[in-house]
């Protein structure tokens, strides 16, 4: 249930039993984004864990490659004398 967020009708105790018990989302669903929404780590000073927002040190970037019908024309071994 807790991995994928199927729910099974008439089972008698449907709860977490992989994730926390706070735990937004499913994990293991191809919505649920690769870095997760909370990062959670043990604090030394603070002797507790300690819940915080994913923030990524920078953002992901978009890779605007050429299409590979309309990219460049690549040379073939024994096309040299071929034109282009």
């Amino acid at each position: 249930y807790d991995m994928y967020g199927i729910l099974f009708s008439g089972h008698p105790d449907l709860r977490r039993i992989l994730t926390d018990y706070g735990f937004q989302g499913y994990p293991l669903r191809k919505d649920f984004p690769l870095t997760g929404y909370v990062e959670v780590r043990y604090d030394d000073a603070q002797k507790r864990v300690v819940y915080e927002p994913v923030r990524l040190p920078q953002e992901f970037r978009s890779f605007d490659f050429l299409s590979p019908w309309e990219g460049t024309q690549y040379m073939l071994p024994g096309d040299e004398k071929a034109k282009p």
